[in-house]
């Protein structure tokens, strides 16, 4: 199985996709890593990254929850999957992958961005990043509000599991 946490930089992806590998012993990947150097560069640089950008990011992607299907691996995938393009590139329709979105307020998440230290995402991409979401319907997505604790929120999404 294959759960894909979506939702905007600073919504709590991979400290949450952490926090359920720990608790099911699942294992976790993280989107950020499938970008390549120049990428991560141009968000360090306030810089927001196009279509043209993502593609190569999200076939990676799409090759790698293939090949977990195909190894019947359970795996958590941080990954912001902010359009349904995407998201249908990344197999969500498939019955073995399953799509969380985390949502919260842009004033709540701002607040998180801006005690981040070190991450090449930058708060003030943030608009950005709510700009291009394209929100999942019910139907495609469990919604998991993110203004509740770390162990609440994980506690949800094993309930749906």
């Amino acid at each position: 199985m294959i759960v894909i946490l979506m939702g905007v930089a600073g919504s709590g992806k991979t400290t949450i996709g952490q926090a359920l590998a720990d608790e099911t012993g699942w294992e976790f990947s993280d989107a950020d890593s499938f970008h390549s150097g120049a990428a991560k560069e141009k968000m360090a640089k306030g810089e927001p990254l196009t279509d043209i950008d993502r593609t190569p990011w999200l076939q990676i992607m799409q090759n790698s929850i293939t090949q977990w299907l195909q190894q019947e691996k359970n795996v958590i995938l941080a990954c912001s999957a902010l359009k349904a393009s995407y998201r249908q590139m990344l197999y969500c329709d498939h019955p073995q992958v399953h799509l969380f979105y985390l949502k919260g307020s842009y004033e709540l998440i701002e607040q998180r961005l801006h005690n981040r230290i070190g991450h090449f995402m930058k708060a003030g991409l943030l608009q950005s990043q709510f700009k291009t979401l394209e929100e999942p319907t019910q139907a495609e997505a469990i919604y998991i509000d993110i203004s509740q604790n770390l162990e609440m929120i994980v506690q949800e999404i094993k309930n749906y599991l």
